[in-house]
């Protein structure tokens, strides 16, 4: 079966004059989906959108834009598309005025797509990417992480939890499966690989995480709470059904922590 393509839904005529920006960082800190999210300061995206370093400009007048805030690995949002109607000529700065394509506002922040990113250079004629962006979802309604993605696609900050966490579809997931997961410290790369198999199964284990930061884990606990909350990330490495036996969810982390060398180079003390 064909892919359908990003311009097989915007339709775009000329893509020689249109440009796709995509955006992996809002900031020294921040995400561009937890902008996006963010209805209290979303409009950063877009000042990032229209931004020009120093030393080259992004965009020329008339041209159309395209905006693909980064979700995670290689999946996209579209957040929006304008046309540049002034160079400011200013560099180091937002250099542009603009006007948004109100006929594309219906797919703004519920088209979801699929990019690998090869290129260091984030701003890209339409006419060398536009191909490869394969539309992976669209969404009943905006993009808020409130549904759950998937096992396989969890990938999510502490903060990001500790918001998704009493969610409905969240809950129902987590609280079924026993599993090994791993948490992963941006700051410095470390990992710390655990198992989930008791009450609750890996809801009841990352709830004890957005309680405490460490959940009773002696490798977590010198770690300050605040500290955790700005760096760690969750994933999940392996799920079983709830009545595999817990030997084998055992030996699954164990394997994982070998593999990751969590013991040697990371938080695992056992």
């Amino acid at each position: 079966m064909d892919k359908i393509k990003l311009n097989d839904i915007l339709q775009l005529s000329d893509l020689a004059n249109v440009k796709v920006r995509f955006i992996t960082k809002s900031g020294a800190k921040w995400s561009p989906i937890e902008i996006f999210k963010d209805s209290s300061v979303s409009h950063r995206l877009l000042g990032d959108h229209y931004w020009n370093y120093k030393g080259q400009k992004s965009y020329k007048e008339g041209q159309i834009t395209v905006g693909l805030a980064r979700i995670s690995n290689n999946s996209w949002l579209l957040f929006h598309i304008g046309r540049v109607t002034k160079d400011l000529n200013r560099l180091s700065s937002i250099g542009y005025e603009y006007e948004t394509l109100s006929e594309y506002q219906k797919f703004f922040g519920r088209l979801i797509i699929r990019y690998k990113n090869t290129s260091q250079n984030l701003v890209r004629l339409a006419s060398s990417v536009m191909h490869e962006c394969e539309v992976e979802q669209i969404l009943p309604d905006i993009f808020d992480n409130d549904v759950f993605p998937g096992y396989d696609k969890v990938n999510i900050s502490w903060n990001e939890l500790s918001r998704v966490i009493e969610k409905d579809t969240w809950k129902t997931a987590l609280r079924n499966q026993k599993g090994v997961y791993l948490i992963t410290d941006i700051s410095n790369g470390k990992n710390y690989v655990g198992s989930a198999y008791g009450e609750n199964m890996i809801l009841g284990r990352w709830q004890s995480y957005i309680r405490n930061g460490h959940g009773g884990n002696e490798g977590l606990k010198i770690l300050d709470f605040a500290y955790i909350k700005r760096n760690f990330c969750y994933s999940i490495l392996d799920i079983y059904k709830s009545t595999i036996d817990d030997q084998v969810i055992i030996e699954r982390e164990n394997w994982w922590k070998d593999v990751l060398k969590s013991r040697n180079h990371g938080y695992n003390e056992n």
